[in-house]
């Protein structure tokens, strides 16, 4: 469909129908603080999948968590339960990243980065209060995905 400027329009990607989700979303939720990050995290996962820096192995979970996002397939799928349904996609983003973290140069990191908040104390954090947010049962079979 043509746009205002007679060009055709490309249809939303994925981070941005993410990003639109939670736009108008009440922040009234427990865990909206991280909530808030799934589109800046999932942005993250895709740049550093595609960056030559980044080792293959970490690759490979890189992937594992992309696909866990955008599938509709999940332990707390979204179509049922809204932007809530995130927590587990989040909790297995910071767990991939974590290893990302430790396992090379923080600036290739960084540099994909588009959050607002410093993304190695988000992650400490997320993966801080991960078994509280989807509880350990669940958080352990997430982890068993990696």
């Amino acid at each position: 469909m043509p746009n205002n400027s007679g060009q055709l329009s490309q249809p939303p990607d994925f981070y941005q129908q993410l990003r639109d989700k939670f736009r108008g979303w009440s922040a009234n939720h427990k865990w909206a603080e991280y909530l808030m990050f799934a589109p800046d995290l999932f942005h993250l996962l895709c740049k550093l999948a595609i960056d030559k820096q980044v080792p293959a192995a970490e690759k490979a979970k890189l992937a594992v968590a992309i696909a866990y996002f955008v599938s509709p397939l999940d332990l707390i799928p979204e179509a049922l339960i809204g932007p809530a349904g995130y927590v587990d996609d989040i909790a297995l983003a910071a767990y991939v990243l974590n290893s990302i973290i430790n396992t090379t140069d923080r600036r290739l990191v960084d540099r994909y980065w588009a959050g607002d908040r410093d993304i190695l104390e988000l992650v400490r954090s997320i993966l801080a209060v991960a078994d509280d947010m989807i509880g350990s049962g669940l958080w352990q079979k997430i982890r068993n995905l990696i």
